[in-house]
């Protein structure tokens, strides 16, 4: 087995406009499919990411606060997964409760350097 990030990429629950009842039916669903990747031993781990976002970029390290609502998309969260290859791992995220929001999971392995 391999390790493999998902990274969800897309808009935030509160730039969607979503009422408090239907982000708690939206957490619902992330953790039935948290519960089902455990259950199946695929989940290594995964954390939500906070909406503030601080950027480093050039030469001079400039440093510019943002908010998700400036950027068109947000990394919003990730897991690690363990699959055998690529087309599992896709096969994991294809239960990502968000599709229907415009939502995305990008499907990356995860580099084993020997020397580390």
């Amino acid at each position: 087995m391999k390790d493999f990030m998902l990274i969800f990429i897309g808009k935030e629950y509160t730039d969607l406009g979503l009422s408090p009842e239907q982000m708690q039916e939206r957490m619902g669903k992330w953790f039935a499919w948290n519960q089902k990747m455990q259950k199946e031993g695929v989940v290594k781990h995964g954390e939500a990411l906070h909406p503030e976002v601080r950027q480093i970029s050039g030469p001079n390290r400039t440093v510019t606060d943002l908010t998700a609502a400036e950027l068109k998309e947000i990394v919003g969260g990730y897991y690690m997964v363990k699959a055998k290859d690529l087309d599992h791992a896709c096969k994991i995220a294809q239960d990502f409760p968000d599709y229907d929001l415009g939502n995305t999971v990008e499907v990356r392995e995860v580099l084993v350097f020997d020397e580390m």
